[in-house]
């Protein structure tokens, strides 16, 4: 059995990750710690589990053998470099942190204290991504040449989502920084290289102190271009994937869950849109991590795009912040 420290309840996901180990057969959660007292004395009663005031005497428990990490972004840098350290493996929403030094930091911990760290990336585990990959792979769309991907929803207009969540301190960005992630490491996937710089721009429909609207645009040394786009502010928005290629199209959620796609490489995808099967998804990235922790495997992949992610985001940051196109290669590693 595999014992978790939880840290914080601070992400509005905190609690699908502690559902996820409650239900896991080889995971529990045996202690909880938060820089809030009162929300982590509540989350630990609830589950009938200590809380710890400090996070050093958790991480000093011999039997805790890996920690979730649902702080604030703020806090990632700090709170996984002492997991690391403790010797705990680690699971965290996503993005590890929001600097490519940061980032750099955690990885080294994790490399020199031999634990197993894994991301929160859960769409690279759907279906509809699996499936999207194999027709990539096979080269029906020829040369890809633009990536569009949007996720949005209301939270800010319809003032469901918590207000630290508009926290700049605590956030370090907003919409494109939260919901964003996924567009971006999706649109990252789908373009198949590298970008070259990055130019953003943020709105904030709602005033608050970070963007609740959001565009970034990944440039690539190909000429293909990725758009991702994301908000607070948005009702009925559905979740869109469009790929074009020099040879065809695919495209999903327009706006239904609908894999579709129109290829001159294949007759039957040349005259029309046909409608092509997804399959189910593969293990979550928490079950992903445990089998890591119990084979002694290393989340390679995962690591990679989320690494990737953390880039994308702080180099959009900076572009909208300095409305600049901003290199890849001018963040500090």
């Amino acid at each position: 059995m595999i014992r978790i420290g939880k840290i914080s309840y601070w992400h509005v996901h905190a609690w699908d990750y502690t559902k996820q180990a409650q239900e896991h057969p080889g995971t529990e959660i045996a202690a909880v710690w938060d820089e809030n007292p009162e929300r982590g004395r509540k989350a630990a009663e609830q589950q009938g589990v200590p809380f710890y005031e400090s996070l050093d005497e958790m991480l000093a428990r011999e039997d805790i053998d890996g920690v979730i990490v649902d702080a604030p972004t703020s806090m990632h840098r700090d709170v996984m470099v002492k997991a690391a350290k403790a010797g705990k493996h680690i699971f965290t929403e996503k993005v590890i942190a929001s600097t490519l030094h940061e980032v750099n930091e955690i990885l080294e911990a994790v490399k020199e204290h031999g634990v197993k760290l894994t991301v929160s990336l859960p769409r690279l585990n759907d279906g509809y991504t699996l499936a999207i990959r194999k027709i990539l792979e096979e080269g029906l769309l020829g040369k890809v040449t633009l990536v569009r991907v949007r996720l949005s929803h209301n939270g800010a207009t319809a003032g469901w989502l918590p207000e630290h969540f508009f926290s700049l301190s605590e956030c370090h960005g907003g919409a494109l920084i939260d919901l964003g992630c996924h567009p971006m490491y999706l649109t990252r996937l789908f373009l198949g290289e590298a970008p070259v710089d990055v130019q953003a721009n943020f709105g904030y429909v709602t005033g608050k102190e970070v963007e609740d609207n959001a565009v970034a645009t990944l440039s690539t040394e190909s000429g293909a271009v990725g758009i991702v786009e994301a908000g607070f502010v948005n009702n009925y928005s559905p979740f869109t994937i469009e790929i074009h290629g020099t040879d065809g199209t695919i495209l999903y959620g327009t706006p239904d869950s609908k894999l579709l796609i129109r290829s001159s490489k294949k007759e039957e995808y040349s005259e029309g849109w046909v409608e092509l099967p997804v399959p189910a998804n593969r293990e979550s990235a928490f079950e992903q991590w445990v089998t890591h922790i119990k084979t002694g495997t290393n989340a390679d992949e995962n690591i990679e795009y989320a690494v990737e992610l953390t880039k994308l985001m702080e180099a959009s940051n900076r572009a909208a912040k300095e409305r600049r196109a901003v290199r890849l290669d001018e963040l500090q590693a």
